[in-house]
Formats: structure tokens, sequence, C-alpha cells
């Protein structure tokens, strides 16, 4: 599979990976969605409770997970603080995808084909919904998902 071929279902390795870290979920599917609202929408919660898996890096071999609720974004100087680095950059698509094994836009920490840290925002709690692959979610309390990947919880984002 190329980092351009956006077809594949890939939410049997999320799952996979949801159960063997022994995280309760429940698989959703919907449709193609256009924006965080329709997303939202088609899983049924609200668009904070959607968390969106971004890959940051710190260096050519050093990347690390970060979960940001929906309606937030990177607060970038508080990442940097919190990673004790003066510079962090998003990879591009292709290094993305050669360090996770999914495309951007799909991005899950389960099932990455390299694990890595992970860092979550703190205002990531309750009922979440976190994608596993196009149209498909695993929703997961948040308290069980971020103890299953062993993250590292912080203030790291702002709104959008």
């Amino acid at each position: 599979m190329t980092p351009d071929d956006r077809t594949d279902d890939h939410s049997a390795r999320a799952v996979a990976a949801a159960e063997a870290l022994g995280l309760p979920h429940v698989v959703t599917r919907h449709g193609a969605v256009r924006s965080l609202e329709e997303a939202a929408a088609a899983r049924g919660v609200a668009p904070r409770q959607i968390v969106k898996t971004m890959v940051v890096r710190l260096s050519d071999d050093d990347h690390r997970f970060v979960l940001v609720p929906g309606d937030r974004e990177i607060a970038w100087p508080r990442l940097r603080a919190l990673l004790g680095v003066n510079r962090i950059s998003m990879p591009s698509a292709e290094t993305a995808y050669d360090v996770t094994g999914y495309v951007r836009g799909t991005i899950t920490p389960l099932g990455s084909a390299t694990a890595l840290p992970v860092i979550a925002d703190a205002s990531i709690t309750g009922a979440v919904s976190i994608g596993a692959a196009p149209g498909v979610a695993l929703a997961v309390d948040a308290a069980e998902l971020l103890r299953a990947l062993d993250a590292t919880v912080a203030d790291v984002t702002e709104p959008s």
C-alpha cells in the first residue's frame, strides 16, 4: 500500500490492538465525512469528544503521538516545554506513513507500525471516539484509553 491509498480499512489492526491492550471499546462505522462536525454527528458525539492523533517529529528518528480533542489544536510552546526541546515539527506524509503504517487523516496509536510514546491533552476525559480507519472509530473511555497507551497527560492544547 502507498501513502496515497486511502481505501485501506485498517480497522481490524486497530481493533486487534485495542483488544490486545484489554481496552473495552465499541466499534462505530459511518460513511465518509468532510469535517469535524460531520464526524461528530456520524459518531453521535460532541466535537470535543473526538480524539485526533497527531504525529510530531523531534528528530529524524524520534517521533511522538499527540492526542488532541477535536475542538482543540496543539499549543506548540507548551508541547516543546513538556518535551524539553526547542523545535518540533510535523513529519512529511510519507514519513508519518513509514512510522505508523497509516496515512494522514487515519493515524491512530492503536496498531501503529511503530510503538511511539503517547502524549495526551489533559482535557481528554469521559467517553471519547478515536479513529480506527476511514469511516471507522472506537468509542472508549478516555481514562482507560490513556492508561492502556501509557500516555503522558499534560495541558498541551488550546482552543482551535
